[in-house]
């Protein structure tokens, strides 16, 4: 086990996400790029809630983004991603394509779930290995001496196109609200991931993948296979290059020019701690939707 240990933090902090659509010059540009940089469509709810602390999310930024960029940050998430899905038929997720073909859906809009699942399959992981560097050096750790940081270079994103369409709470009916309530309530989060928004844009779907997972949520495989991700995702932070000196001191010095560092750290403990969960579940539902 690490000594960084998966925490919820209790009580759960209030979190200010800026989102995108209100993004605007420099934090507009530092979007992108961070999107530009992971290969992602979107911009996760972890790094638009650092944005509210804007000292904080310069340096952490100025320091990670060439680590992000590195070779064994993207062959690291993506050995995670393997360890995931291979690991989550212990959950036993059930089949879904013949329910789904049953409701009506086509092949085609199946083919739609499936490719928006690949995004947030690949997506989730950089999101994740940059939270638990943070808060791995927001509460005293250090990173590698090295510098040599060999690039990635080329294409890690999935070859798929999907537009991409969230359900928002005030665009939802009240069956998908309830569900909603029902994923923050099992979840015990005050928000629902982006995920979740953009899979309910098939409420029916989303109500089915839903209900097959919330049972498994409670047991011991689920918790077990969780907090393996987080101790595979701490262990890879700690082998990762530091190629721009990353340190403790001046992400800890930068977080309490926006606030008190104690408020700053359980939000980023509350993201570490439910961003390995939420890679568990995304593999749950694409193995419900493995063909049929």
């Amino acid at each position: 086990m690490s000594d960084l240990a998966r925490q919820r933090p209790s009580p759960i902090p209030a979190i200010h996400p800026l989102p995108e659509y209100l993004a605007e010059g420099t934090l507009h540009d530092r979007y992108e790029d961070m999107k530009e940089v992971f290969q992602v469509p979107w911009m996760g709810v972890v790094t638009m809630a650092y944005a509210h602390y804007p000292n904080f999310y310069d340096e952490l930024w100025r320091a990670l983004r060439p680590v992000c960029l590195s070779r064994p940050f993207v062959d690291g998430f993506l050995d995670l991603r393997l360890f995931v899905e291979a690991e989550v038929g212990r959950l036993h997720p059930p089949p879904m394509h013949e329910r789904l073909r049953q409701a009506g859906y086509a092949a085609r809009e199946i083919d739609q779930i499936r490719a928006t699942n690949e995004v947030f399959s690949h997506g989730n992981y950089p999101y994740l290995v940059l939270a638990t560097l943070v808060r791995h050096l927001l509460e005293g750790g250090e990173l590698a001496a090295s510098r040599d940081t060999p690039p990635f270079g080329g294409r890690h994103a999935p070859g798929v196109s999907v537009p991409f369409v969230l359900m928002e709470r005030h665009h939802a009916d009240d069956p998908t609200r309830r569900i909603y309530d029902d994923v923050m309530a099992t979840l015990g989060l005050p928000f629902v991931n982006t995920d979740y928004r953009a899979f309910a844009r098939w409420p029916s779907y989303f109500t089915m993948a839903w209900r097959d997972l919330k049972p498994a949520i409670a047991t011991r495989p689920y918790e077990a296979l969780v907090d393996a991700v987080h101790e595979r995702t701490v262990a890879l932070t700690r082998s990762l290059p530091n190629p721009r000196g990353a340190s403790s001191g001046a992400l800890i010095e930068a977080a309490g020019r926006d606030a008190a560092t104690s408020e700053v750290t359980e939000v980023c403990r509350l993201f570490q701690w439910l961003l390995p969960g939420l890679v568990t579940n995304v593999a749950f539902f694409r193995q419900q939707l493995a063909a049929g």
